[in-house]
């Protein structure tokens, strides 16, 4: 692994996490009350004992970049490091912004010709899983692979919105088929279960692999793939390509994995972790989850009733407060009697002194945090957020998307108050 650079891929504009991708990058949202996306890939790398990390991205990389410097800091003596590689303008590729994936790695190539690298090892910026890559190189170096590929066990009902691999006995992979749609579609890569079942990988009842996007590419064969070719995208174009003219073997994972794409996939999951047992533990001691060290008092709670909920460092929760299945993110202020329910608060930045209160009030605007008496239920609410007394936020209508409060969209049936809105007192939504 010493011989091995980490790329974490820091996607797109997010438009399906919009408007959490507003104003920064889809990695730096954050995850769970207190971490970040791109915690959950670098932290695993770490675990791994993958330490030179570079992070690719183009939209809004600030605060992804300040909570890169302000994060991960490794000593002198093993010369690791997490970077962010940011679309710029270099003699080679001029003023171009990253076209896919593979474009973006294109763009880089120097950083992976480094004589120490052997292996490059590809990663997602939006999903939670835990793995150690360690296993998976393992799989590479003994199959004698070019690429190996993380895939996971899927049910057919699962299929039409993954990519699914078709892998011959010995696990190279021999085919692949992006999102198939049609119970004839899904038969041309089905695997048999008996085969995952020898594998030492329960089937139970599920018959395709999908790709999770996880690789680990020889540098030398990367490095051809991209000069060689315009491809720019590595799920539709560089991993099929591969398939046909390389040996691309399967590594086999079966723990939880979920892709944080979309806003319901985000809102799920997150709430899933406040559950009893949840499917991803944030308390493995073996393999942790680092995110930015902070300072913060412990969160105070005066007379509330909490059930089911992550509540983060630094928050006030005063009496009569109601918090049911919700993630209470950092330095949450929740006054008297609000009732939260299946709910995401992000929480603040910072907290607001006096003067800037004072200030927000000449304006006509509330403290940060949640007036007393108000009710949030099935929603999200961005940090820095003015919920002022008296306000719900409930989509009582069932609506499912809508636009018609700028400071409070709906996507997936979800409503989001954006990062820094302000609701008045008794605002509802209609």
């Amino acid at each position: 692994m010493r011989n091995t650079i980490a790329l974490i891929l820091g996607g797109g504009r997010g438009t399906r996490l919009f408007p959490l991708t507003k104003i920064r990058a889809k990695p730096a949202v954050p995850l769970a009350a207190k971490y970040r996306l791109i915690d959950i890939p670098i932290s695993n790398c770490i675990s791994s004992g993958v330490n030179k990390i570079y992070c690719l991205t183009q939209f809004l990389s600030v605060s992804l970049h300040r909570h890169l410097r302000q994060t991960y800091s490794f000593d002198h003596f093993n010369g690791g490091f997490v970077e962010l590689l940011a679309a710029q303008q270099t003699e080679s590729s001029g003023t171009d912004w990253y076209e896919g994936t593979a474009d973006a790695v294109r763009k880089n190539l120097s950083y992976i010709e480094q004589d120490f690298v052997e292996h490059v090892l590809i990663l997602s910026g939006d999903q939670l899983y835990r793995m150690d890559y360690g296993d998976m190189m393992k799989t590479h170096i003994e199959s004698g692979a070019d690429v190996t590929i993380a895939g996971i066990p899927v049910s057919r009902d699962d299929a039409h919105a993954l990519g699914i691999m078709r892998v011959n006995d010995a696990g190279r992979v021999v085919g692949f088929l992006e999102k198939p749609q049609t119970p004839e579609e899904i038969d041309m890569v089905k695997m048999d279960p008996a085969w995952l079942d020898s594998q030492g990988v329960p089937s139970h009842g599920r018959d395709c692999v999908a790709s999770m996007g996880l690789y680990i590419f020889n540098r030398d064969t990367l490095v051809d793939f991209l000069q060689k070719t315009q491809y720019q995208d590595f799920g539709r174009e560089v991993f099929p390509a591969a398939i046909r003219s390389r040996k691309v073997q399967l590594h086999l994972f079966d723990g939880y994995w979920e892709d944080i794409g979309t806003i319901k996939a985000f809102y799920e999951c997150n709430l899933s972790l406040a559950q009893h047992n949840p499917p991803y533990n944030f308390n493995d001691s073996e393999s942790p989850v680092y995110s930015r060290p902070r300072f913060l008092p412990p969160t105070l709670m005066e007379g509330a009733q909490v059930t089911g909920s992550l509540i983060a460092d630094g928050c006030r929760i005063e009496k009569g407060a109601v918090i049911e299945n919700s993630v209470i993110g950092l330095r949450c202020i929740i006054g008297e009697g609000v009732v939260i329910k299946d709910s995401i608060l992000m929480g603040a930045d910072d907290y607001e002194t006096s003067a800037r209160q004072q200030t927000a009030a000449s304006q006509g605007k509330p403290p940060v945090g949640i007036g007393a008496g108000s009710v949030v239920q099935g929603a999200i609410l961005d940090k820095n957020c003015r919920v002022g007394k008296n306000v719900r936020i409930v989509n009582d209508s069932k609506i499912q998307e809508s636009d018609t409060h700028e400071e409070c969209p709906i996507r997936d049936g979800i409503p989001i108050v954006c990062k820094n809105a302000s609701l008045p007192d008794g605002w509802k939504l209609s």
